[in-house]
Formats: structure tokens, C-alpha cells, sequence
């Protein structure tokens, strides 16, 4: 006897709405991680190797390649999975995003119960900046605009400045720099040239004198004002975060089940194929 074709072997549990969704979405993110790793890497190959070198642990171009090959594979898995309908990939995919939501989490918690230690690690990371500062032209800039953003100079103080080579106050110094800091801390002023010199000699001046040229106060106590005046807006940008990373669990776990539901579907209808009466 023939066997017809019913209605219930054309039905799939898969949604093609929320495939192509998901899709969509990690295509968008993959597109972006291509961007971030070719701006790391083109920033990287253009800077001298000895001062790619010298501040590797807070070199930019780093932090782009990293988050950006992270992403990128995280994404692939996403894209692929969904396209081809692959659990392994999608399981991945939805694992490795879980793990990133709940290390910021944690990342997140920390910080604001150990703020003390939070402080002093990133008091070093100034620090370590403020060593390299000639060395690495992104991080000249990096630094030149958080001092310009916030008005301030230093980690602590402008007299932390004595930490590079060539602004510190020791009589050996032969740099032209000696003693001085950066134009960024200099108060701004109306003129439309702007003077680099500015800040020449600033470590020899106690601070009554030097803040009426330069921003005397450091940066991460600028910092820290700056967080809890901002508390709101900082709050917005982790759920900016958050919210993508959300939605893409929740699409590809609403994915994997309606895939496993079509196997099962499929496993049912290939076990009643034989049956001359099915």
C-alpha cells in the first residue's frame, strides 16, 4: 500500500522567527568584532615594538584585539549555530554568555564591596600609565584626555608626575622636562594657541602656587566623585550591556529546545514510516 504524505511531516517545532533573529543578532556583534580586532591590530603593528613591549598591560590596541577575538568567536558559534541549527555550537554559544554576565556580575560586586582594594589596583594601573606615558602615543593621548576630562593631574597628585623619566625632579635628569608635567593638567585657558610649556618646572611649586596654573588634585579622586555623581548613567550603560546578553541566551535557549522538540518529532514520524497503516 502507498504511503501519503500528511500535513504532520511538513509541521517543524523551529521558529524561523526567532532563528533568523538570533542570527541577525550575533551577525551585527561579529561585524563589530572584526572592526575592534583590525583597529587593535593596525594600532599595534604602527607603534614601535620596544614601546609595544614596555606597556603591554595597558597597552589599548590590546584590550580591542582581546575583547574583539573574544567576541568573534563567541558570535561564530552563535551565527553558525543558529544558521546550520547546531546545539553543540548554540549550547556553546549561550554558555560562554552566561559565564561573561555573571563574571561582570561578580566583577561588579566586588568592586563595590572591596572598593579600598579596587582603589589601589587602580591607582597602580595610573601609575604603570603615568611610567609609559612617552612611550606609547595612544596612551599619551589616553591620559592627556582623562586629565583634560576631569580636570586633574596625576593619580594621586601632579607630584606623582616624578614617576617618568622625564618629569621627575631628581638632579640627574638631563630631560628639558625635568620637574614638569604634562599640558593636559595645566588650567585651561581662553587663548586658541595652546601652550605646551605650560606645565614646565609644576613639581617644584607647592600646591597653593601650583594650582594657580596647573590642576593640582589627582585623578582618581576625580574619579571616584565622578562615580557617585553618576551613579544613574553608570547604571544605564551595565544595562546597555547586560540587556544584549541577555537576549542572546534567551533566544538561543528558546532555540535549542525547539530544535531538540524537532528531533524528537523527527525520530517519532522516521519510527512510523514502516507502518503500512500510518
Amino acid at each position: 500500500m502507498a504511503r501519503t504524505r500528511t500535513q504532520g511531516e511538513d509541521f517543524t517545532f523551529v521558529n524561523p522567527v526567532v532563528k533568523y533573529l538570533l542570527f541577525l543578532f550575533n551577525m551585527l556583534f561579529w561585524s563589530i568584532s572584526m572592526v575592534m580586532v583590525a583597529i587593535g591590530l593596525y594600532a599595534r603593528v604602527m607603534k614601535h615594538a620596544e614601546a609595544a613591549m614596555a606597556c603591554l598591560a595597558v597597552d589599548p590596541a590590546i584590550l580591542l584585539i582581546v575583547v574583539g577575538a573574544l567576541m568573534f568567536l563567541i558570535t561564530f558559534c552563535g551565527c553558525i549555530g543558529s544558521l546550520r541549527e547546531n546545539i553543540c555550537l548554540l549550547q556553546t554559544f549561550s554558555i560562554c554568555l552566561t559565564l561573561i554576565f555573571l563574571l561582570q556580575l561578580v566583577a561588579g560586586v566586588l568592586g563595590f564591596v572591596f572598593s579600598d582594594k579596587a582603589r589601589s589596583k587602580v591607582s597602580e594601573i595610573i601609575d604603570s600609565a603615568i611610567v609609559h606615558y612617552r612611550d606609547d602615543l595612544d596612551l599619551q593621548n589616553l591620559i592627556d584626555y582623562g586629565q583634560k576630562q576631569f580636570s586633574c593631574c596625576g593619580g594621586i597628585s601632579y607630584k606623582d608626575w616624578s614617576l617618568n623619566m622625564y618629569f621627575n625632579c631628581t638632579l640627574e635628569n638631563p630631560s628639558r622636562e625635568r620637574c614638569s608635567v604634562p599640558y593636559s593638567c595645566c588650567l585651561r585657558s581662553k587663548e586658541k594657541v595652546i601652550n605646551t610649556m605650560c606645565g614646565q618646572g609644576m613639581q617644584d611649586l607647592d600646591y597653593l602656587a601650583a594650582e594657580e596654573y596647573i590642576y593640582t588634585n589627582g585623578c582618581i579622586d576625580k574619579l571616584v566623585n565622578w562615580i557617585h555623581s553618576n551613579l544613574f548613567l553608570l547604571g544605564g550603560v551595565a544595562l546597555g550591556f547586560a540587556i544584549p546578553q541577555l537576549v542572546g541566551i534567551l533566544l538561543s535557549q528558546i532555540l535549542i529546545n525547539q530544535i531538540k522538540d524537532q528531533i524528537e518529532l523527527q525520530k517519532y514520524n522516521s519510527q512510523h514510516r514502516a507502518d503500512p497503516w500510518y
